[in-house]
């Protein structure tokens, strides 16, 4: 079993008559890629400000690697490194340069890591190549690297793939699967993009308007937001009764507009349809769907607000 290296319990942050984070509590296990999903302004970064002693919480404990003592939270944090927001390099500076400056003020003294990290996230070939001339992606690659110098244990990263096009949300993606599976790296990532974190992670952490909504892990998810076939009818209750009585099927679910969801027989698309027909019932729709992660996150969204 995993050791729990990260948990916060009823963490809350009041900024005047404002509440960014209420009563959030999750574990991150050691070894995990866990994904704080939710739009923008729903709470996210302010979390991972408090992870990193940044901001400073109203209510609630952090526990990191068992610390929660502010002076050995102090030196836990020692193991984990940050990016949060735009990661920060000197634009008239080279890759390398930006990473010689962080070294020393870092105090590492061993500056073949430089060479380690530029490995590592791929831009080992910039040369001369100044920041103010990267891509995006690049500078993405450059903040992790930074991250990186001091070997940490954990990475928080907030939003590493905001504003990349198809092939930098590629690239990262697969530069943090290396870190995980390669480097042992434990990480935290933040995204609004919640379809590119389900290629990514292996737990999740909802977050609405400061709040947990749920937690949940990959092979759940996965459960969840398994294919189906959309059937939508004439009589949607009808073929309801027809689906159970005539083929036995209770593997699904009635949406609002009444339409049905199933989770079984998807083989046997044409047994279904002539069985739909033979009891007078005329399918509108009767297709594969696989539900995703923005479905799942604004029906919970929905059950909330209705409680």
């Amino acid at each position: 079993m995993s050791e729990t290296i990260i948990e916060v319990k009823n963490l809350t942050k009041q900024y005047m008559k404002q509440q960014a984070v209420k009563n959030a509590s999750f574990k991150i296990e050691e070894g995990m890629i866990c994904g704080l999903i939710g739009p923008n302004g729903a709470g996210k970064t302010t979390i991972m400000k408090m992870l990193g002693g940044l901001v400073i919480p109203t209510e609630g404990s952090i526990s990191i690697y068992g610390k929660t003592d502010e002076e050995e939270l102090v030196r836990a944090r020692q193991r984990t490194s940050f990016m949060i927001e735009t990661p920060y390099a000197k634009e008239k500076m080279t890759a390398r340069e930006n990473l010689e400056k962080q070294r020393i003020q870092k105090g590492i003294p061993d500056k073949s890591r430089i060479d380690e990290v530029l490995k590592i996230v791929g831009l080992e070939n910039t040369g001369k190549k100044m920041v103010r001339n990267f891509s995006l992606g690049m500078r993405q690659r450059l903040g992790i690297a930074n991250a990186l110098l001091t070997k940490p244990e954990i990475m928080i990263l907030d939003e590493p793939i905001n504003g990349l096009d198809p092939e930098g949300i590629v690239e990262i993606r697969e530069l943090l699967l290396k870190l995980n599976r390669e480097e042992h790296i434990t990480i935290i990532i933040s995204s609004h993009i919640l379809s590119e974190l389900s290629l990514l992670c292996m737990d999740y952490v909802f977050i609405n308007h400061g709040e947990i909504i749920q937690t949940v892990s990959a092979s759940e998810l996965k459960n969840i937001c398994r294919e189906y076939y959309h059937i939508h009818t004439d009589n949607d209750s009808l073929a309801v009764a027809v689906l159970q009585e005539k083929l036995g099927l209770t593997q699904f679910e009635v949406e609002r507009d009444g339409s049905i969801r199933l989770y079984e027989n998807l083989g046997n698309i044409r047994e279904i349809s002539k069985t739909l027909f033979e009891n007078g019932i005329v399918p509108v729709i009767l297709n594969i769907n696989e539900a995703n992660l923005e479905e799942y996150y604004m029906n919970m969204v929905e059950d909330v607000k209705k409680q």
